[in-house]
Protein backbone atom coordinates (compact mmCIF):
# COMPACT_ATOMS: atom_id res chain seq x y z
CA UNK A 1 0.00 0.00 0.00
CA UNK A 2 2.80 2.36 -0.31
CA UNK A 3 3.25 2.60 -4.05
CA UNK A 4 3.39 6.22 -4.15
CA UNK A 5 5.06 6.70 -0.14
CA UNK A 6 7.54 10.01 -0.35
CA UNK A 7 5.76 11.68 -3.88
CA UNK A 8 3.74 14.53 -4.26
CA UNK A 9 1.03 14.60 -6.89
CA UNK A 10 -1.74 17.47 -7.61
CA UNK A 11 -5.00 16.51 -9.18
CA UNK A 12 -6.92 19.28 -10.76
CA UNK A 13 -10.86 18.30 -10.84
CA UNK A 14 -10.13 16.18 -7.37
CA UNK A 15 -13.12 17.34 -5.51
CA UNK A 16 -15.61 14.47 -7.23
CA UNK A 17 -16.06 11.20 -9.46
CA UNK A 18 -12.88 10.19 -10.78
CA UNK A 19 -10.38 12.93 -9.24
CA UNK A 20 -11.78 12.10 -5.67
CA UNK A 21 -11.87 8.52 -6.07
CA UNK A 22 -8.08 9.14 -7.37
CA UNK A 23 -7.17 11.29 -4.82
CA UNK A 24 -8.39 8.58 -2.03
CA UNK A 25 -6.68 6.02 -3.73
CA UNK A 26 -3.07 8.30 -3.73
CA UNK A 27 -3.56 9.12 -0.21
CA UNK A 28 -4.06 5.42 0.80
CA UNK A 29 -0.94 4.54 -1.14
CA UNK A 30 1.06 7.49 0.63
CA UNK A 31 1.12 10.35 -1.73
CA UNK A 32 1.40 13.74 -0.39
CA UNK A 33 -1.55 15.30 -2.10
CA UNK A 34 -3.09 18.88 -3.45
CA UNK A 35 -6.18 18.78 -5.15
CA UNK A 36 -8.33 21.53 -7.42
CA UNK A 37 -12.02 22.27 -7.70
CA UNK A 38 -13.99 25.11 -8.66
CA UNK A 39 -17.00 24.10 -6.13
CA UNK A 40 -17.07 25.75 -2.47
CA UNK A 41 -19.13 23.40 -1.16
CA UNK A 42 -17.29 19.91 -2.69
CA UNK A 43 -14.01 21.78 -1.85
CA UNK A 44 -15.06 22.21 1.68
CA UNK A 45 -16.09 18.51 1.98
CA UNK A 46 -12.74 17.00 0.24
CA UNK A 47 -11.08 18.58 2.86
CA UNK A 48 -12.95 17.49 5.28
CA UNK A 49 -12.50 14.17 3.86
CA UNK A 50 -9.01 14.26 2.68
CA UNK A 51 -7.57 15.56 5.96
CA UNK A 52 -5.87 18.79 6.89
CA UNK A 53 -1.99 17.78 5.10
CA UNK A 54 -4.08 17.66 1.75
CA UNK A 55 -3.74 21.54 0.18
CA UNK A 56 -6.89 22.02 -1.26
CA UNK A 57 -7.43 24.56 -4.17
CA UNK A 58 -9.83 26.69 -5.83
CA UNK A 59 -8.41 26.91 -9.02
CA UNK A 60 -9.96 27.55 -12.68
CA UNK A 61 -8.53 25.04 -15.40
CA UNK A 62 -9.03 27.37 -18.05
CA UNK A 63 -7.61 30.46 -16.88
CA UNK A 64 -3.80 31.09 -17.40
CA UNK A 65 -4.11 33.54 -14.46
CA UNK A 66 -5.64 30.84 -11.73
CA UNK A 67 -2.53 28.27 -13.10
CA UNK A 68 -0.10 30.57 -12.58
CA UNK A 69 -1.08 30.66 -9.12
CA UNK A 70 -1.71 27.11 -8.53
CA UNK A 71 1.34 26.25 -9.60
CA UNK A 72 3.16 29.03 -7.08
CA UNK A 73 0.92 27.49 -4.29
CA UNK A 74 2.21 24.43 -4.97
CA UNK A 75 5.87 25.15 -4.90
CA UNK A 76 5.67 26.93 -1.74
CA UNK A 77 3.54 24.22 0.02
CA UNK A 78 5.41 20.99 -1.13
CA UNK A 79 8.59 22.39 -3.40
CA UNK A 80 8.27 19.83 -6.23
CA UNK A 81 5.26 17.55 -8.00
CA UNK A 82 6.19 14.01 -8.66
CA UNK A 83 2.66 13.30 -10.37
CA UNK A 84 0.79 15.71 -12.49
CA UNK A 85 -3.15 14.40 -12.99
CA UNK A 86 -4.68 16.33 -15.29
CA UNK A 87 -8.53 16.01 -14.88
CA UNK A 88 -10.82 18.70 -15.06
CA UNK A 89 -12.73 19.12 -18.26
CA UNK A 90 -16.24 20.82 -18.92
CA UNK A 91 -17.97 19.17 -21.36
CA UNK A 92 -21.92 21.57 -22.15
CA UNK A 93 -23.17 19.03 -24.28
CA UNK A 94 -25.27 20.91 -27.16
CA UNK A 95 -26.52 19.93 -31.05
CA UNK A 96 -24.12 21.63 -33.27
CA UNK A 97 -26.82 24.35 -34.29
CA UNK A 98 -27.25 25.30 -30.47
CA UNK A 99 -23.10 25.64 -29.72
CA UNK A 100 -22.77 29.01 -28.97
CA UNK A 101 -19.15 31.06 -28.94
CA UNK A 102 -18.74 30.78 -25.37
CA UNK A 103 -19.57 27.44 -24.80
CA UNK A 104 -17.16 26.69 -27.43
CA UNK A 105 -14.43 28.28 -25.76
CA UNK A 106 -15.45 27.03 -22.39
CA UNK A 107 -14.53 23.93 -23.63
CA UNK A 108 -11.54 24.65 -25.22
CA UNK A 109 -9.53 26.21 -22.52
CA UNK A 110 -10.64 24.04 -19.76
CA UNK A 111 -10.11 20.61 -21.96
CA UNK A 112 -6.97 21.57 -24.23
CA UNK A 113 -5.38 25.14 -23.25
CA UNK A 114 -5.37 24.81 -19.73
CA UNK A 115 -3.99 21.48 -19.85
CA UNK A 116 -1.13 22.56 -22.21
CA UNK A 117 0.09 25.44 -20.15
CA UNK A 118 -0.58 23.53 -16.53
CA UNK A 119 1.96 21.32 -17.92
CA UNK A 120 3.98 23.96 -19.43
CA UNK A 121 4.20 26.27 -16.06
CA UNK A 122 4.45 22.40 -13.24
CA UNK A 123 7.74 21.71 -15.65
CA UNK A 124 9.88 22.97 -13.57
CA UNK A 125 9.02 21.11 -10.20
CA UNK A 126 8.90 18.09 -11.99
CA UNK A 127 11.85 16.05 -11.69
CA UNK A 128 13.24 12.64 -13.03
CA UNK A 129 11.12 9.35 -12.78
CA UNK A 130 7.46 12.25 -12.70
CA UNK A 131 4.40 10.81 -14.19
CA UNK A 132 1.98 13.40 -16.11
CA UNK A 133 -1.90 11.96 -16.80
CA UNK A 134 -4.56 13.78 -19.01
CA UNK A 135 -7.70 12.38 -18.49
CA UNK A 136 -9.54 12.01 -22.59
CA UNK A 137 -12.71 9.90 -23.29
CA UNK A 138 -14.16 7.61 -25.64
CA UNK A 139 -15.41 10.64 -27.24
CA UNK A 140 -11.96 11.16 -29.23
CA UNK A 141 -12.54 8.21 -31.06
CA UNK A 142 -16.02 7.57 -31.68
CA UNK A 143 -18.86 10.08 -32.71
CA UNK A 144 -21.52 11.84 -30.17
CA UNK A 145 -23.06 14.07 -32.04
CA UNK A 146 -24.55 16.13 -29.01
CA UNK A 147 -20.29 16.02 -27.76
CA UNK A 148 -19.15 17.29 -30.77
CA UNK A 149 -16.77 20.07 -29.13
CA UNK A 150 -16.23 17.94 -26.01
CA UNK A 151 -14.71 15.10 -28.33
CA UNK A 152 -12.55 17.26 -30.61
CA UNK A 153 -11.03 18.74 -27.42
CA UNK A 154 -10.45 15.38 -26.01
CA UNK A 155 -8.83 14.51 -29.74
CA UNK A 156 -6.92 17.50 -29.23
CA UNK A 157 -5.25 16.09 -25.62
CA UNK A 158 -4.86 12.62 -27.51
CA UNK A 159 -2.44 14.13 -29.98
CA UNK A 160 -0.72 16.24 -27.12
CA UNK A 161 -0.12 13.30 -25.18
CA UNK A 162 1.90 11.74 -27.69
CA UNK A 163 4.01 14.81 -29.09
CA UNK A 164 4.81 15.61 -25.66
CA UNK A 165 5.54 11.77 -24.74
CA UNK A 166 8.62 12.34 -27.33
CA UNK A 167 9.31 16.12 -25.79
CA UNK A 168 9.69 15.02 -22.33
CA UNK A 169 10.99 11.42 -21.94
CA UNK A 170 14.60 12.58 -22.13
CA UNK A 171 14.10 14.98 -19.22
CA UNK A 172 12.68 11.79 -17.85
CA UNK A 173 8.73 12.48 -17.40
CA UNK A 174 6.29 10.00 -18.63
CA UNK A 175 2.84 11.50 -20.01
CA UNK A 176 -0.38 8.83 -20.41
CA UNK A 177 -3.73 9.38 -21.05
CA UNK A 178 -6.65 7.58 -19.42
CA UNK A 179 -9.44 7.15 -21.71
CA UNK A 180 -12.64 6.52 -20.00
CA UNK A 181 -15.98 5.53 -21.30
CA UNK A 182 -19.39 5.91 -19.43
CA UNK A 183 -18.47 6.41 -15.53
CA UNK A 184 -20.98 6.74 -13.04
CA UNK A 185 -19.91 10.34 -11.50
CA UNK A 186 -21.83 13.09 -10.28
CA UNK A 187 -20.50 15.22 -13.63
CA UNK A 188 -22.43 12.30 -15.35
CA UNK A 189 -25.15 12.62 -13.50
CA UNK A 190 -25.86 16.11 -13.42
CA UNK A 191 -26.35 16.49 -17.22
CA UNK A 192 -28.54 18.79 -18.23
CA UNK A 193 -30.85 16.62 -19.39
CA UNK A 194 -34.59 15.85 -17.91
CA UNK A 195 -35.02 12.94 -15.81
CA UNK A 196 -36.59 10.91 -18.21
CA UNK A 197 -34.84 11.19 -20.92
CA UNK A 198 -31.14 11.11 -18.59
CA UNK A 199 -32.34 7.29 -17.71
CA UNK A 200 -33.32 6.71 -21.36
CA UNK A 201 -29.68 7.15 -22.17
CA UNK A 202 -28.18 5.62 -19.52
CA UNK A 203 -30.03 2.59 -19.90
CA UNK A 204 -29.64 2.84 -23.92
CA UNK A 205 -24.98 3.36 -23.02
CA UNK A 206 -25.82 -0.12 -20.67
CA UNK A 207 -27.61 -1.96 -22.91
CA UNK A 208 -25.04 -1.40 -25.90
CA UNK A 209 -21.68 -2.14 -22.93
CA UNK A 210 -20.65 -5.45 -23.59
CA UNK A 211 -20.01 -5.62 -19.30
CA UNK A 212 -23.69 -4.14 -19.33
CA UNK A 213 -23.18 -0.96 -16.45
CA UNK A 214 -21.27 1.96 -16.33
CA UNK A 215 -17.73 1.86 -15.03
CA UNK A 216 -17.15 3.21 -11.08
CA UNK A 217 -14.65 6.42 -10.62
CA UNK A 218 -12.60 3.61 -8.29
CA UNK A 219 -11.77 1.54 -11.56
CA UNK A 220 -10.60 4.83 -13.21
CA UNK A 221 -8.58 5.78 -10.31
CA UNK A 222 -6.31 2.09 -10.21
CA UNK A 223 -5.97 3.13 -13.55
CA UNK A 224 -4.52 6.59 -12.62
CA UNK A 225 -2.41 4.63 -9.78
CA UNK A 226 -0.46 2.48 -12.26
CA UNK A 227 0.58 5.45 -14.31
CA UNK A 228 1.51 7.26 -11.54
CA UNK A 229 3.35 4.64 -10.13
CA UNK A 230 6.50 3.14 -11.04
CA UNK A 231 4.99 -0.26 -12.26
CA UNK A 232 4.78 1.83 -15.90
CA UNK A 233 7.95 3.18 -15.75
CA UNK A 234 8.01 1.61 -19.64
CA UNK A 235 4.80 3.24 -20.56
CA UNK A 236 5.02 6.53 -22.45
CA UNK A 237 2.91 8.19 -24.47
CA UNK A 238 -0.06 6.09 -24.19
CA UNK A 239 -3.85 6.05 -23.70
CA UNK A 240 -5.16 3.37 -21.66
CA UNK A 241 -8.98 2.76 -22.25
CA UNK A 242 -11.16 1.99 -19.19
CA UNK A 243 -14.51 1.20 -20.85
CA UNK A 244 -15.93 -1.93 -20.44
CA UNK A 245 -15.77 -2.62 -24.20
CA UNK A 246 -18.19 0.04 -25.43
CA UNK A 247 -15.77 1.58 -27.86
CA UNK A 248 -15.61 -1.44 -29.50
CA UNK A 249 -18.96 -1.07 -30.75
CA UNK A 250 -20.68 2.52 -31.25
CA UNK A 251 -22.08 4.81 -28.89
CA UNK A 252 -25.15 7.08 -29.69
Amino acid sequence: MDRLKGKTALITGGTSGIGLATARLFRAEGARLAITGRDAARLAAAQEELGSETLIIRSEAGSLSEIDSLMEQVKNHFGQLDVLFLNAASALPAPVELVTGAQFDEIMNVNFKGIFFSIQKALPMLGGNASIIVTTSITNRTGSPNFSIYGASKAALRSLVQSLGLALIARGIRINAINPGPIDTGGFNRLPLPQEVFQAVKSDIEGRSPIKRLGTPEEVAKVALFLASDDSAYVVGEEIVVDGGISLVCLP
